[in-house]
């Protein structure tokens, strides 16, 4: 296994990008899985679960579903969403050694990627926080503007998705920042956004091929689901195999996005500042 070239690129390429991305899991498939089963596919089995044991008894026709339930559903939900998402970036911090160890031609070490994902727990935490804080305030407001003037409030909420997205895109390598070096939270979110500038859109469209592919795979899976309840029900065996296909599908598509995000920071550091991955890889050491 070699390292990838250390020559400093002239500007982000999303094809490099791309094919960096999956050639990383390609090579370290082992070591990758083991860290998004231990963080992602074994939490989300479980709520799978129960979710679809939930859902199969309110798609069941002239079943009773008490308020009361539909209320616990909805909170255990909630909790069990901030739990893999705390979990989500856990992952990301782990991936982000993985990704640097397997660019810089080194077969990555399961214990050691679980290591800096623990040391950065705090710093990955925040930065999580401050996302999901933030985009709690913006739909609020959305709301309320939507609310308050209807036609007019609908057009602003959606010519906005535009700047939320840039905006996401500007902070989406704060958690390698904070890996690799450990700024803090708002400085690491400052620092991604200074990484990011001139190559938000390029990064736009490589996520932006990514989500696609995980929205339609989403879809068919969530219609082949609504087909067998709506054929008769469904089996606790097939809702074992749902839990399970459902899990599957959503780690292994947060995977690709949280090595797409590692090897963007990479990328951005050579555009940008010329920096090597065994450079990189010399602060974990």
């Amino acid at each position: 296994m070699t390292s990838i070239a250390s020559e400093r690129p002239e500007r982000f390429s999303v094809g490099r990008a791309f094919s960096n991305t999956f050639s990383v899991i390609g090579r370290s498939f082992v070591p990758l899985a083991a860290i998004v089963g231990l963080f992602s596919t074994l939490p989300a089995l479980l709520y799978n679960i129960w979710s679809f044991r939930q859902i199969a008894k309110i798609a069941v026709p002239g079943a009773s579903f008490e308020q009361s339930a539909m209320a616990g559903y909805g909170a255990v939900s909630m909790i069990a969403g901030l739990v893999l998402l705390i979990l989500a970036f856990l992952a990301q911090a782990a991936l982000v050694r993985a990704t640097i160890e397997d660019l810089n031609g080194k077969r990555p070490s399961i214990g050691d990627c679980i290591q800096i994902a623990l040391r950065s727990f705090l710093p990955t935490l925040g930065i999580g926080l401050v996302i999901i804080v933030a985009m709690f305030l913006v739909a609020m407001i959305l709301t309320v503007i939507t609310m308050a003037i209807p036609i007019v409030g609908g057009v602003i909420a959606l010519l906005s998705l535009i700047p939320i997205a840039m905006w996401l895109i500007s902070i989406s390598v704060a958690v390698p920042v904070a890996v690799q070096e450990r700024p803090g939270v708002f400085a690491s979110i400052s620092r991604s956004r200074a990484l990011t500038k001139g190559s938000r859109w390029r990064i736009f469209a490589l996520f932006l091929v990514l989500g696609i592919v995980a929205i339609g795979l989403q879809v068919v899976f969530t219609l082949l689901f609504q087909a067998a309840i709506a054929s008769g029900g469904i089996s606790t065996i097939g809702l074992i195999a749902a839990a399970i296909g459902s899990s599957l599908l959503s780690t292994i598509v947060s995977a690709v996005i949280s090595v797409a995000i590692a090897v963007t920071y990479v990328e951005l550091r050579q555009v940008r500042e010329g920096t090597s991955v065994d450079e990189l890889a010399e602060i974990f050491s």
